[in-house]
Parts: C-alpha cells; structure tokens; sequence
C-alpha cells in the first residue's frame, strides 16, 4: 500500500475514535459553471437533508488557539474527551450557535494529525461534518459513485449512525455524514453526540451565532465542487463572484482558487456576525485581526458576515 494512502487511512481511524467512542465512556477539468447532476435528480432528494454542523480543526498549541477562538468568537467550550490522550492527542469543542467548532492537537510525534499538519504547513481546517436525514441511502449513493468509506459508525444504543468518506475519493477535505436516530434527532439543532450530552448550556451567542459556510479551496475548485456535489446530491450553484456553491439546509460549501500556497484543503469559514465590532476588537488583541471583515483561528480564513 502506498505511503500515502496508508497516511489517509491512519487520518480516517483517528478521527474514528476522536468523534465516535464518546457515549460509551459516560475527476476532470470540470469548470464552476453551475450545473444538474442526472445521477441525482431532485425527485430521488426532495425528502432528504444535509445540514453542517461541525468543523474539525488541527493545531499545533492548542492552549494558544483555544484562547484565539473563545477570546474572538466569544464561545464556550463545551466537551473535552479526556480518551483521546490514549491517541496522543487533545481536543476541545464549542458550540456556535447550534453548531460546533472542534480543534484537536498532538501530543505525541507521528500522530495522524501532526502528519496532517506538516503537509498543510501548520495550523488548518480538517474537517467538514454534517447531519443527514438518512445515512443508508447516502451510504447506497456513494457506493454507487466508488467512494470509498474509511469508517462507518453504527452505535444505535447511541442514537448515532454516520459514515466517513475516504478523503482520497472526495478531495478537499474528510467528508462526514451522520445521523441522530434518537428520539428528536432530526430536529434543526437537536441531539448531537459527538458533542456530548450536555452542551446546550455552554452556548452563547454574543459575538457569533452560526457557522454560515465553509470555504475549500483547490488549484481546480471547478473540478472539486463537481465532486463534492456528486457526493451531496445537491446541484452546484454559484455565489457573486462565480465560485461554485453547494447550499446545504443550513449552510453553504464554497470552492474558491487556491491561493495561499498550502495547496488543497479547508481554507476557511463564514461566521454570522452579531457583534463584529467586539470581534474584531478581541481580534486585534490576540493578533488575529486580517481586516473588518475577516479573521484568522486555527488557521482558517475566517469571514465575518451579517
């Protein structure tokens, strides 16, 4: 197996134990032009929905970006999983309004996430996590599509069923699609296990309110959106500035121009801004501070929106 591949499939069984061991303790040259996916005509989806409701980041110190992120964003964390540390690893989530920013860092070398790191050069997005009204029938169309699934978690003592997709099949960044199959799991906001049980008294919402998009960059983001489109069964779009969308139920997925020099990836995301003046306020002084409207955390573009 090439070196390569296996460092992928070690990154997917990390991120196995780091979402899904928690309750039991306690293509081608396609360009952005919009257009209809005949694999997935809006008869077959018209019942389904995606939601985003996580995004994974990897740091180098997490101490210094947990302060960045609660000092900036105003949030609270939420759920730390002391289990990890058999990984050599740590993590913290917050919640952002109903959704979640998890950062994790290494403790030890040679750890999935440190291998990340180096070859995105530093502090980076990891992860795209969203809810689905019905895993089976995702987990049926990626297999038709040849995606490979790195892991697929079926804990149903847990309300919790998801699946996570080979990062070599989808580029861009790991793709995950979970399912809350627990009494009110489908509802906007509800149960959320990877989460914890408890977090709906750590949410605050003074700065930020809600994760508005996610932002991948490519040197072919024309050819990524089509792809990641296949996957989500949903037709791309395009915003003002004619970059391919994916609007989810909640959110929208944007691929944009690599320009950075880090190559493909999570670049960034959009946060719905309730107090911008106090962000960006916050972010001057922790030196996070890129312009009025955007910031950086954890190495991601972080834009401010209203």
């Amino acid at each position: 197996m090439p070196h390569q591949l296996q460092a992928e499939i070690l990154d997917a069984r990390y991120l196995f134990a780091l979402h899904h061991r928690r309750q039991r303790r306690s293509s081608s040259g396609a360009d952005s032009t919009p257009r209809k996916h005949p694999c997935s005509p809006a008869s077959m989806v018209a019942r389904m929905w995606i939601r985003l409701r996580q995004i994974a980041v990897t740091t180098g110190e997490l101490a210094r970006t947990s302060a960045d992120i609660q000092s900036v964003l105003g949030v609270e964390p939420c759920f730390t999983d002391p289990g990890v540390g058999i990984f050599g690893l740590k993590n913290v989530l917050w919640p952002v309004g109903t959704q979640f920013l998890e950062c994790v860092t290494p403790t030890q070398p040679d750890t999935a996430a440190a291998r990340y790191q180096q070859r995105r050069g530093g502090d980076t997005g990891y992860m795209v996590i969203t809810q689905v009204s019905d895993v089976a029938a995702r987990r049926a169309h990626v297999d038709e599509l040849g995606v490979r699934i790195a892991f697929e978690m079926n804990h149903p003592d847990e309300g919790h069923v998801g699946m996570q997709l080979h990062p070599a099949d989808t580029g861009g960044a790991f793709f995950e699609m979970d399912q809350m199959t627990g009494p009110g799991g489908d509802a906007v906001g509800g149960a959320w296990t990877p989460a914890g049980s408890n977090w709906e008294p750590y949410v605050c919402t003074d700065k930020v309110s809600g994760i508005a998009a996610a932002e991948l960059q490519s040197p072919d983001p024309g050819r990524l959106a089509e792809r990641w489109s296949q996957i989500a069964q949903i037709d791309l779009g395009a915003d003002a500035d004619g970059h391919p969308t994916i609007q989810l139920d909640n959110a929208t997925l944007r691929f944009v121009p690599e320009a950075d020099g880090r190559g493909e990836g999570l670049g960034g995301i959009d946060v719905t801004t309730v107090d911008r003046d106090a962000v960006l306020a916050a972010a001057r002084a922790r030196d996070c501070y890129v312009n009025d409207s955007q910031v950086a955390l954890a190495g991601l573009r972080v834009n401010l929106v209203d």
